[in-house]
């Protein structure tokens, strides 16, 4: 409940940061899987990556991921054939826990109810390192939806993002891709999470600070306006960055994103008028009534 939009935005936050409880009972599992994949791999490095760890990610839905650094002679040309050796494994391991899974690029173990109880395991090699913006980092070579294997750089990504979280007051930068995931997870919108996070960061790249209402609305116009197109790495790391895995969920993805960018607009002009029991209403949709009601 709150009384101000303002406090609905602060009281909708604090309602979407991850709890530490679901991310430790997940990394009771991490010595089990890291074993496995020691014993089987000969896996050299098992280091958390992904939302949880970089504070973008948002309560029930921030799932734990790692990177399993394995030896070159133990993959193949092919990355679905390491995903389905690790996953197979893994299985082995794990004999009781069902839904098991092959996820591009990782394989996925679910540990609870919640997304948020689920591990990632992305297998990858050491491929050398990049030296964007004069820091160097290391890269490693992922699967792709191709059975193919593409380059990421997860430190790298991590620091263009807090470097301007750092820049904009108070780190709302990360607040706003939060805001924004949570949009697409409570309205099941097929967007890439880590497309999100660079989009929105390029964004806010000519931004000296962040108002949550507003800046939602034009973030999300200015997502609709580029099409969900192709983000080029501001890393210069992994190329070009698409939005959705294929042309159909991008267009459903569009689809679902028009709604948002009006239901905002709306929310916004309710505002402007002094309806802010109407302007609740319209956030409230917007996120699928996951939004905090206005308290009087």
């Amino acid at each position: 409940m709150a009384k101000t939009i303002d406090e609905g935005f602060k009281a909708f936050l604090e309602k979407l940061q991850p709890l530490k409880s679901e991310h430790d009972k997940v990394k009771t599992h991490k010595i089990s899987v890291h074993k496995n994949l020691i014993k089987n791999f000969e896996c050299s490095s098992f280091f958390e990556t992904g939302s949880f760890g970089a504070k973008t990610g948002v309560r029930h839905y921030a799932d734990t991921d790692y990177f399993a650094v394995l030896p070159v002679s133990k993959l193949n040309c092919k990355s679905d054939y390491a995903l389905r050796k690790v996953k197979e494994s893994i299985q082995l391991t794990f004999t009781k826990t069902a839904g098991i899974k092959v996820r591009v690029p990782a394989v996925m173990i679910p540990f609870g109810q919640f997304t948020s109880e689920r591990m990632e395991i992305t297998p990858c090699y050491f491929a050398g390192f990049v030296e964007p913006k004069n820091k160097k980092y290391p890269k490693y070579m992922i699967p792709n939806s191709d059975r193919e294997w593409m380059v990421s750089c997860p430190t790298a990504h991590n620091d263009y993002v807090n470097k301007h979280n750092k820049r904009l007051k108070k780190g709302k930068l990360k607040n706003l891709i939060q805001l924004v995931k949570a949009w697409k997870y409570y309205n099941n919108v097929p967007i890439s999470s880590f497309y999100l996070e660079l989009r929105i960061t390029k964004f806010a790249e000519s931004k000296e600070f962040i108002e949550f209402d507003k800046d939602l609305y034009r973030v999300l116009k200015y997502l609709l306006d580029i099409t969900l197109a192709s983000i080029r790495d501001p890393m210069g790391v992994s190329g070009l960055i698409p939005s959705s895995s294929t042309n159909i969920e991008r267009a459903k993805a569009l689809s679902i994103l028009k709604k948002a960018v009006s239901r905002a607009a709306q929310a916004l002009e309710a505002q402007r008028l002094g309806n802010i029991d109407n302007a609740f209403g319209e956030w409230k949709m917007l996120f699928n009534g996951k939004f905090p009601s206005r308290r009087i």
